[in-house]
């Protein structure tokens, strides 16, 4: 069968509607004509969906980088210093707990005990700022000034899966588009021949870690085009799967191919009208191009010794957290809108001690490299780069507790992380918790995890209440429907602190 045949067999199912098909085609077109004659034109791209590649005010950021921790680091042996603890060892605070309505999980509901396990980790000042650091990161300590450390972030869910889809795609309810497809889908891409949504999956090197799974839920579009979907690149074998040709195909015949797959695919798009129709046309094209972009991004013999030192040994190991962040770096100084490095293993439920000092090791380096590689480089100025889990943990022991061994629960009512980059202001502490790290009292200076989107947004020029997409009759946006504000006492400008 030639070209000419195909497109004759094209032609015929195209031109076979179904009943469904019919009356959507014409009930759309002619409310959409009827709706075009009352509306003026400059409202007519919010019928079509809008436009994307275009942001609602000048952009502090023009990319961001997400260091992810799945399992939800405890913030009593990283970032939020509790030494009076120290006093209370093995106190039961049950009554306390009955008193303040916490949730239980499952896991922890028929203790007959809840005693309070201080932290085995030292904190030190460090910086002009004299944010508190546990020696568990020496290396976060060393640059306490570029980055603002909040204490007071809060969610709503208590149990991994629901608080990763909260965090990672504003949702506890499958089915939403994930943070990185919002930024790429409402930024539009830098870089033709690379995705805007790069996914980077790092290792963990304790064998002991309790490692949560996670799915591309996580980085999916779901309702928004395909294209706008985070794209994994591996570190063992492909970079990216199916992307070389087979064979005997060179590049001369896999142009022709594309180019003949092009026009039937266009010439359905005209006859259907499906959108994601076009999505295909543009990602054959985009993995046309990657075949020459991704090796050169992969090639890491331009690398100096110099920066190799500074990402650590680790940084020559693909798979490892160090490479992964020198590989954010590149893909951020080739313009990926978005990447997202997933480093799971942080779920201590026991054996706290021995597992978090090696998840810390595997990633404190890496992420002081990667900040201070962007600032020396002149990109952290319009690159923000955010550092955290899904939730925080409990101040009371799970299972058996002695002085040199422990494990920690849930709680979602308090955690931390940091922020660096494009305009966040370094050297901040952000809200502060009580004697438990269990509520927030700081009541100004609470951070849901709407808010830190809202805030993510907001530095990449966009309003959040702009950003939407019509689906199944309803105008979705990353913040959903509930109140979100922009953070704007940790930036140094903000086009919503008038708002």
């Amino acid at each position: 069968m030639n070209l000419t045949d195909l497109e004759k067999t094209v032609d015929l199912h195209d031109t076979s509607l179904t009943r469904r098909q019919f009356f959507r085609r014409n009930a759309m077109g002619l409310g959409s004509a009827a709706l075009a004659s009352l509306l003026p034109h400059d409202l007519m791209g919010a019928i079509s969906g809008g436009k994307t590649g275009t942001s609602h005010f000048p952009a502090r950021a023009k990319r961001v980088i997400y260091i992810s921790l799945i399992g939800a680091p405890s913030q009593f042996e990283t970032f939020d210093y509790k030494p009076h603890l120290k006093k209370e060892f093995r106190n039961d605070i049950k009554d306390f707990l009955v008193k303040s309505g916490q949730r239980l999980t499952g896991m922890t509901a028929k203790q007959s005990k809840f005693p309070v396990a201080p932290s085995f980790a030292d904190f030190k000042q460090h910086g002009e700022s004299g944010t508190w650091i546990s020696d568990l990161l020496p290396y976060t300590g060393k640059m306490a000034d570029d980055i603002c450390l909040i204490k007071s972030m809060h969610t709503d869910a208590i149990n991994h899966e629901p608080a990763n889809q909260l965090m990672y795609t504003g949702s506890m309810v499958a089915g939403r588009a994930s943070m990185g497809s919002w930024l790429s889908y409402g930024l539009g891409s830098l870089n033709q021949d690379l995705p805007t949504f790069c996914v980077l999956h790092a290792q963990h090197s304790s064998p002991y870690s309790n490692v949560q799974a996670i799915s591309s839920r996580l980085w999916a579009s779901t309702f928004l085009p395909g294209k706008h979907a985070g794209v994994n690149l591996r570190t063992q074998g492909d970079p990216v799967l199916y992307l070389k040709d087979a064979p005997g195909i060179d590049r001369k015949l896999r142009r022709e191919m594309l180019d003949g797959l092009s026009a039937l695919n266009q010439k359905t798009l005209e006859n259907v009208g499906d959108p994601e129709i076009q999505t295909r046309i543009q990602q054959y094209e985009m993995a046309y191009r990657m075949q020459m972009s991704v090796p050169e991004l992969t090639d890491m013999s331009e690398e100096t010794e110099e920066t190799y030192e500074l990402y650590g040994p680790d940084s020559k190991k693909p798979g490892t957290f160090a490479y992964s962040a020198l590989m954010a770096r590149r893909l951020a100084e080739r313009g990926v809108r978005f990447t997202q490095i997933f480093h799971r293993g942080w779920d201590q439920h026991g054996n706290l001690p021995r597992d978090i000092a090696s998840q810390c090791k595997d990633v404190d380096q890496g992420a002081y490299a990667l900040v201070q590689d962007l600032k020396r480089r002149g990109l952290l100025d319009d690159t923000l780069v955010i550092f955290g889990g899904e939730f925080g943990r409990t101040v009371y022991s799970q299972g058996n507790l002695t002085e040199k061994n422990y494990g920690r629960d849930h709680h979602p009512r308090a955690f931390s992380l940091w922020m660096a980059g494009a305009g966040v202001k370094g050297g901040m502490t952000y809200g502060d918790t009580d004697k438990y790290s269990f509520n927030i009292t700081t009541p100004d200076q609470k951070v849901h995890v709407r808010d830190l989107h809202a805030t993510i947004l907001e530095r990449c020029g966009m309003n959040q209440h702009k950003l939407t997409f019509k689906h199944q009759g309803l105008d979705f946006r990353l913040t959903g429907v509930e109140p979100a504000r922009v953070v704007t006492d940790i930036l140094d400008h903000s086009h919503m602190a008038k708002h």
